[in-house]
């Protein structure tokens, strides 16, 4: 948008004030022909875990113990993805007890911590389960998700995920990670199977 605005001091001469708006959506999302055919094809859900499972924050106690806050209704989310029969993975770059307890109380066996190649533990999955990408969901929010996020049949992203992500990503979630972003994605593809 590009103001005019008279410039006081001479009455002939204008300034030209440009106002920036900044961009807040997505402007280069991938797009999927069939969302529900992928929705309903879907054998393997797999996620990061710090800024998508959680708020990205790190937590640290008195004592110097991490915390993270996870979202429960994103747990029963993943637990109801489970029951429909889909694999659900979590895989992360860091390396924590923190996730194995969340992990455990989930159910969630496909667990890989310390990831630096998270395609090559993708790869595993497929190979493992003789699942195809195509029918592979992952939910991540930064630069070392981006192999990943290219290779699935889906890739969506928090809200508040990185600009590189949201280049690559076929669905930007309204809710930031740790708020119910993976709880957004599955109520969508929930809601295609059920039809």
């Amino acid at each position: 948008m590009v103001l005019m605005k008279k410039d006081k001091t001479s009455h002939s001469s204008t300034k030209v004030v440009r106002k920036v708006e900044s961009i807040k959506k997505p402007t280069h999302l991938r797009i999927v022909k069939s969302p529900r055919k992928v929705f309903k094809d879907l054998k393997l859900f797999a996620t990061d875990v710090d800024g998508v499972l959680t708020d990205a924050g790190m937590y640290y106690g008195e004592s110097g113990e991490e915390l993270k806050k996870f979202n429960t209704r994103d747990g029963m989310g993943l637990k109801l993805l489970q029951a429909e029969g889909v694999i659900i993975a979590i895989i992360t770059a860091e390396q924590t007890k923190i996730v194995t307890r969340r992990a455990k109380k989930l159910g969630i066996a496909e667990v890989f911590q310390g990831a630096k190649d998270k395609v090559t533990i993708l790869t595993h999955l497929s190979k493992k389960f003789t699942i195809p990408y195509e029918q592979m969901a992952y939910m991540g929010d930064d630069v070392n998700d981006l192999g990943v996020l290219q290779k699935v049949g889906y890739a969506a992203a928090p809200a508040d995920c990185v600009d590189q992500v949201r280049q690559v990503v076929h669905y930007v979630c309204q809710k930031k990670g740790g708020e119910g972003a993976v709880r957004e994605v599955i109520d969508m593809i929930l809601s295609a199977r059920t039809r």
